[in-house]
């Protein structure tokens, strides 16, 4: 499937809680990604009704922000390069991203945004979004 156009800056990855601190080299799948066989990745345009669909009763969120050219260039969680390949795959309501053969962590996250649910979902990630790391 074709890549959006133009390419994102960021990718995001959603986490129903705190990841560790300091985030490791590797985080551990959640159940759907491990099931799935990639990593569900959202662009930022993507991300609000992500949360509508997936996260609607949670009152705060947790994003790894991801610069897309890193994962592009396959580096990993710990840093390594010439692992893991972004596929841009249809999903549902567009053309998703997805993380196969690689591992988010320290390496390749470029922060940590804790985003606590005020109003909709693209309000709180317009107005209400806090850096972690």
């Amino acid at each position: 499937m074709a890549a959006p156009y133009p390419l994102p800056t960021y990718l995001f990855k959603i986490l129903p809680s705190a990841p560790p601190s300091p985030l490791p080299e590797r985080l551990p799948l959640s159940d759907l990604d491990r099931n799935d066989g990639y990593i569900h990745l959202s662009t930022s345009e993507q991300t609000p009704s992500t949360l509508d669909k997936f996260f609607a009763d949670a009152t705060e969120i947790w994003l790894l922000r991801i610069k897309y050219e890193v994962l592009a260039k396959g580096i990993d969680g710990d840093g390594s390069e010439g692992k893991g390949e972004v596929k841009w795959e249809a999903a549902g309501r567009g053309v998703f991203a997805h993380l196969y053969g690689g591992d988010l962590g320290k390496g390749n996250v470029d922060c940590i945004l804790r985003v606590e649910k005020k109003g909709t979902w693209a309000e709180s990630m317009e107005f209400n979004v806090g850096v972690v790391e």
